[in-house]
């Protein structure tokens, strides 16, 4: 009995293998066709950011340097030629009219005169000491230059290529290196009728909003000026349109895919682009990762 019974467990056993032997390969088969026929489905899926296509008031600007003068700044002219000995105001020194400035000394070899005495014509601040105690001056020479300290304006040249944005009334923002962080307001008061054949600029003079005591002629300034204003218009993100063969166009998001759209632009203001024609209000445009795109694209949104 005990034997029959070992018998049979062998069967068993060997028809178990036999059939796994046979099944196996089949489940390998299978699962092989399955990976073969899924990596032969599988479309590529690309990461991008998007941004909606709104309306914005665009603001034009141009940025150009300047400095701080005074409208009121007369030069102080030596009566005599001779020799500077003293300069009595030094640079920054505020002045009141008839205050002694300077001596010159007049004498030459062989005659001894008085020294000719230089007085302040206005009231200010001493702005410009171009000459050195020592130097040999001429009758008409400038000793010092004197702004009147409540009377500052700030000059600036404009290239040719802008000059045609230029107006009466334009407002400006001013910051100024003496003052990190903080913004004054000025607007152009003047715009030279001429442009100077040999720099191709044209002079500006702005007067500041609000008087300030802490600003003196002499300083550098940086000027915005607000030239043009676009109003209500179309806008993407700058870096959302791309170009080829002279063809601007940007990618728009729907249902997981991107579409390439033609579009035609016009303005770009601090990275913002007008579009004037191609979009519509609340399409959403691809502004990251369009480099790896096709037309009709799968792709996933990040945030």
């Amino acid at each position: 009995m005990a034997k029959k019974t070992k018998k049979f467990m062998v069967f068993v056993v060997t028809a178990f293998i036999a059939a796994a032997l046979v099944f196996i390969p089949v489940l390998a088969a299978q699962d092989g066709k399955a990976l073969t026929e899924t990596a032969a489905e599988e479309i590529p899926v690309y990461s991008v950011k998007t941004a909606a296509v709104e309306t914005r008031t665009l603001q034009a600007i141009l940025e150009v340097n300047g400095d701080i003068v005074s409208e009121g700044q007369v030069a102080v002219l030596s009566e005599t030629a001779g020799k500077l000995v003293t300069v009595k105001a030094a640079l920054g020194t505020r002045v009141r009219q008839g205050d002694l400035i300077a001596q010159v000394d007049p004498s030459s070899a062989g005659a001894q005169y008085m020294a000719s005495s230089v007085y302040a014509p206005i009231s200010g601040i001493v702005c410009a000491v171009p000459l050195a105690v020592g130097s040999t001056v001429q009758q008409g020479s400038i000793i010092t230059s004197i702004a009147q300290a409540d009377d500052l304006q700030i000059e600036a040249l404009i290239p040719e290529r802008e000059v045609s944005q230029l107006r009466s009334g334009l407002a400006a923002t001013v910051t100024l290196p003496a003052f990190q962080g903080e913004v004054f307001t000025a607007k152009i008061t003047q715009v030279s009728p001429i442009l100077d054949p040999a720099s191709r600029t044209k002079k500006i003079v702005l007067n500041f909003t609000n008087k300030d005591s802490r600003i003196n002629a002499g300083m550098f300034a940086h000027i915005k000026l607000n030239t043009r204003t676009y109003a209500n218009v179309v806008t993407v993100p700058a870096e959302a349109v791309g170009e080829q063969s002279g063809i601007k166009y940007v990618y728009i998001f729907d249902n997981g895919k991107v579409e390439q759209r033609e579009v035609v632009t016009g303005v770009t203001v601090d990275h913002i682009t007008e579009i004037k024609n191609g979009l519509a209000i609340g399409d959403a445009v691809v502004i990251q990762g369009q480099q790896f795109l096709s037309d009709g694209v799968a792709v996933l949104v990040r945030k």
